[in-house]
């Protein structure tokens, strides 16, 4: 290895780091989501990962075919570009509607009090939700649907320092500079998306959050419009 491509790798590892660390949309949605959704924390990360290389092999893909076929990488850029708008928009949508329909399933869960009154004159509260076993039917329904959307939008979502920064540069030297730049920069953007989920749920478990979990859906949602708009507006 030369000098030069180990300078390479080893930037490829910062900026994989920094990257992932600086946007919370690389692991918030999957905190809140898990939380919300009562995830096991195996669930969580496998999900996480699994979304990761996704993100990261769509844009491995796409430097390839530029390479390949000697595009300028100003042109790659544009489509980058695009591919991020749209992962933006999509995570606007998605944490609007999850938002929406977190809001609406605890309006129909809320808890409530009902008295009864006994023979010997002993007045009882009976406090329950009208609505828990109907929600939940649906809520099984649509469980299932939720990773995926998660793993489509990322699989849109670009890794923007990939292909300018450390393919383009790395494939000028040989094919093994551009092989372990590559592997280096995703190993280190799925292995810290893991841990930072990782953390973050642990984090949360000491928190005393059971009187908001009625509210969970609603707030994962936010967090996960509020990412959306972080990337589209603030460019994070």
């Amino acid at each position: 290895m030369t000098s030069e491509l180990g300078l390479l790798a080893a930037t490829a590892a910062s900026i994989g780091f920094v990257h992932t660390i600086a946007g919370p949309d690389h692991y918030l949605p999957f905190v809140v989501i898990g939380r919300a959704r009562n995830w096991k924390l195996r669930r969580t990360l496998l999900t996480t990962a699994v979304c990761g290389v996704g993100h990261v092999l769509s844009s491995v893909a796409l430097g390839l075919l530029g390479i390949t076929l000697g595009l300028a990488v100003g042109k790659l850029e544009i489509l980058e570009g695009m591919r991020g708008e749209l992962a933006a928009w999509l995570l606007i949508s998605f944490g609007l509607v999850y938002a929406a329909w977190g809001a609406r399933q605890a309006f129909r869960n809320r808890p409530h009090t009902h008295s009864h009154t006994h023979a010997d004159g002993t007045i009882h509260d009976h406090r329950h939700h009208h609505h828990h076993s109907h929600t939940h039917v649906h809520d099984q329904k649509t469980r299932g649907l939720t990773p995926w959307a998660l793993f489509v939008i990322f699989v849109l979502g670009p890794c923007e320092p990939l292909i300018p920064i450390l393919m383009y540069p790395a494939a000028r030297a040989n094919t093994g500079g551009l092989v372990l730049v590559t592997a280096v920069f995703s190993i280190v953007t799925v292995g810290t998306m893991v841990a930072m989920v990782f953390l973050a749920e642990r984090g949360m478990a000491l928190l005393p959050l059971k009187k908001m979990e009625r509210f969970a859906h609603t707030l994962a949602g936010m967090a996960i419009l509020s990412c959306g708009l972080a990337i589209r507006f603030l460019g994070l």
